[in-house]
């Protein structure tokens, strides 16, 4: 095996693992939003995650490991990423606040801040602001 089809396999399991846990955080209530289902549906080809991979995800997401970034500044962004699907393309229309907020959850932040952090990192995407600016401000935050 090169090492391109390592750090490839590598990528494909951390998007599959990632996607899981989305998955997981969008069924805490049992049962996907058609909004959240079509949220789902562009994640999974954002992340290259193929059809049947999908399917067996949606149906066991527990058979895949949990990746939440260890460092802080990889969960920012991280939630870039996903704040910029959110939001862009308005799948989850008023619903993406609470999505988001389960989101940031599973990332891996507080409790006491979620509100805000999710506040502010759709107030930066609706801006269009830069990965940089993103991880600067969001970090400035706290300070």
């Amino acid at each position: 095996m090169s090492f391109s089809d390592l750090f490839d396999s590598e990528f494909q399991q951390r998007n599959k693992g990632h996607f899981a846990s989305i998955v997981r955080i969008a069924f805490t209530d049992e049962k996907f939003s058609p909004e959240e289902k079509a949220f789902l549906d562009k994640l999974a080809v954002r992340l290259e995650i193929s059809p049947a991979e999908y399917e067996l995800i949606l149906e066991n997401p527990t058979h895949y490991p949990i990746n939440p970034p260890y460092l802080h500044e990889q969960r920012i962004e991280r939630l870039f990423d996903l704040a910029r699907i959110i939001h862009v393309d308005h799948h989850l229309g008023n619903k993406q606040e609470i999505v988001l907020r389960k989101i940031c959850i599973g990332l891996g932040f507080s409790g006491e801040n979620v509100d805000y952090i999710v506040d502010k990192a759709l107030k930066l995407t609706d801006k269009e602001v830069d990965l940089d600016t993103f991880v600067v401000e969001m970090q400035n935050m706290n300070k």
